[in-house]
This record gives C-alpha cells, sequence and structure tokens, in this order.
C-alpha cells in the first residue's frame, strides 16, 4: 500500500509540473504568438511607473528576452525559492512559494491565495457533504422503488437541477428566504454563524450535483440489483436491507468516489458563478476579478491552486479505491 501511495504522489508531481508549463505557455508564450512584445509584456508587471528604463528593469528582472526554457526554469525556481520583482522604482522580494507578485494590488499573490482559500473551501465542503448525502440517498429510494411516485418525483427534481443554473437557484433562494444573510463568517470566529450564513450557497451549489449524482446512484444500483451475486445473496436468504446496502449500494459507489473527488477538487478550486453571485470573496471571485483587471500574476496563481486541490483530490480518490479494492494496488 506504501508503495502504491508513493508512486501515485510522484506521479502527482510529475503533473503539477507539466501544469506550471501549460500555465506559463499560456501566459508567457501565447502572447508574443499574438504579436506582443516584450516591452507590451513588460508593461502588465511595472504597475504606475511605465517609463522606458522602469519596462528595460522588468524586461531583465523577469527574462522576457531570454530564451523560453531559461523564463521557465526560473518560474518554476521562483515558486520553490523566492523571487525578488521591480516596480520601477525599488526591488521587492517575493518570499517563497512565490506565486508572483500584483503590481495593480501591490500584495503577493501566495498570502492572497490564503486569505481567501478559507472561504472556497468552507462552500466546498457544506456543498459536497449536502449533495453526497442527499444525492445518493435519493438515488438508492429511486432504484428500490423504481417506477413508483417517490422514483418520478426524485428524477423530476433531479432533472430540474441540472437545468437550473446556480445564478438562478440562488436568487430564488434568496427570495424565498426573504433577509437571509449570506455572508461569510470565519469558522473559528463562530461556527453557527459560519454555517448559518453559507447554508443558502451550499443548497443553490449542491442542487445541481445531487442532481446527477441521484442519477448515477439510481442507474449503478439498477444494475447492481440485477448482478448475479445480488441474486445469489437473496436466494441464500441474506436480508434485503443487507443486499441492498452492503452489495448493491457498495457495488454501485465505485463510480460515485471517482466523480466526487473530481467535483470536490473543482469546486475547491474556486466556485465561479456561485461566489459572483452571492459576493462570497473565495477564490473564484477572485479570478473574475484579476481577469478583469489583467492582473496575469493572480491569475496564474489562482489557476495553479486549482490545478493542486483537483490534483490532490484524484491521489485521494486513488488511495480509496485501493482501499476499496485491493486489485487496483497492482495497477
Amino acid at each position: 500500500m506504501l508503495t502504491y501511495i508513493v508512486r501515485r504522489l510522484l506521479a502527482a508531481v510529475g503533473l503539477l509540473l507539466v501544469i506550471t508549463l501549460i500555465t506559463f505557455w499560456i501566459f508567457f508564450v501565447l502572447p508574443r504568438w499574438a504579436g506582443q512584445t516584450p516591452q507590451s509584456m513588460a508593461a502588465s508587471y511595472v504597475g504606475r511607473q511605465q517609463n522606458p528604463a522602469a519596462l528595460q528593469a522588468v524586461i531583465d528582472r523577469f527574462g522576457f528576452d531570454k530564451p523560453l526554457f531559461v523564463q521557465y526554469f526560473d518560474y518554476v525556481v521562483g515558486i520553490v525559492g523566492g523571487r525578488t520583482y521591480s516596480d520601477g522604482v525599488s526591488l521587492i522580494h517575493c518570499s517563497a512559494p512565490c506565486f508572483g507578485y500584483s503590481f495593480k494590488n501591490f500584495e503577493q499573490v501566495w498570502p492572497t491565495l490564503l486569505n481567501r482559500a478559507p472561504v472556497t473551501i468552507s462552500i466546498a465542503i457544506g456543498a459536497g457533504v449536502l449533495w453526497l448525502v442527499f444525492g445518493v440517498l435519493s438515488g438508492v429510494i429511486s432504484a428500490v422503488r423504481k417506477g413508483s411516485i417517490a422514483d418520478r418525483a426524485s428524477m423530476g427534481i433531479a432533472l430540474a437541477g441540472v437545468a437550473l443554473p446556480v445564478y438562478f437557484v440562488g436568487p430564488l433562494l434568496e427570495a424565498m428566504t426573504g433577509q437571509w444573510s449570506t455572508k461569510y463568517v470565519p469558522f473559528l470566529s463562530n461556527p453557527l454563524q459560519w454555517a448559518q450564513h453559507l447554508l443558502i450557497p451550499w443548497i443553490a451549489l449542491a442542487f445541481g450535483y445531487a442532481a446527477l449524482y441521484a442519477r448515477m446512484t439510481r442507474a449503478g444500483m439498477l444494475d447492481a440489483l440485477n448482478e448475479d451475486f445480488v441474486r445469489t445473496a437473496r436466494a441464500k436468504g441474506v436480508r434485503e436491507r443487507k443486499v441492498l446496502y452492503k452489495h448493491a449500494l457498495r457495488s454501485a459507489l465505485t463510480p460515485i468516489i471517482t466523480i466526487f473527488g473530481m467535483d470536490l477538487g473543482a469546486v475547491l478550486g474556486g466556485a465561479v458563478l456561485l461566489e459572483v453571485t452571492f459576493s462570497l470573496p473565495g477564490l473564484g471571485l477572485l479570478a473574475v476579478n484579476s481577469i478583469e483587471q489583467d492582473d496575469f500574476p493572480v491569475m496564474m496563481g489562482v489557476t495553479l491552486i486549482a490545478a493542486f486541490f483537483i490534483v490532490v483530490a484524484n491521489i485521494v480518490v486513488d488511495v480509496l479505491y485501493a482501499v476499496v479494492d485491493p486489485r487496483v494496488r497492482q495497477s
């Protein structure tokens, strides 16, 4: 098991390096293909002092006139060991881990990400629990009572959840609940208010995901109930409840583990529509603001942290697979 985990961690490190390469290519190589010069690229990092001397200082500091592989090496080393930037007047040191320095807001990117991350993590954890519990539960009920009113009602709600976007469900819930506040309160400050103020965003985000999980669970349960091992268990006189939850549901949960890890990782990277809808200061809203301000260092930082969350979620899924099915460890 330990060997399997080590192999997955090494693969994750390699994947993160590939992601840094793609991110570097998007923000540093594509602009050159679009016709930008080192001077125009440096203008995005200089800030207000955009005189020729300041532009040349930034070009030298970032190495925009160096070969691309040298620039990429400096970029990766900067993340691990820190870098020094110039605003045209003075030098600014960015301590490790250095995800860049925003000359739009005059602050390092990494502390900004750390300040916004608790909001997004709170959204992801609360909504993830809701959509997993209610989605799987609805799917099980629909499968067990196939063709009943409960089945049709559950699948009808699931269809609505898939069709209605979060920016429609969110304001609708706010209108239904009146003056319910949706501001963010730190968990350590007041856990009760933390949950109370995030309840509507959790429901709005979980509604669509729970619908998908209900449909997937129902399909998996129906397939499992028709398998030979389920018929054999029933023929042996195993109680129906045990057949449903120990045999059929366990088989149906295998794909759910995969999709839950991917969905949770994606939400941890920033629930953009939800955070914009409710004005929650998380990573998603930070990404939108950085795009509007052409703040490239922040954009790159959010991209990398989102990729990190997704990679970590995949590692957790792989480990869970190895726990559920020992055959996976040999792959």
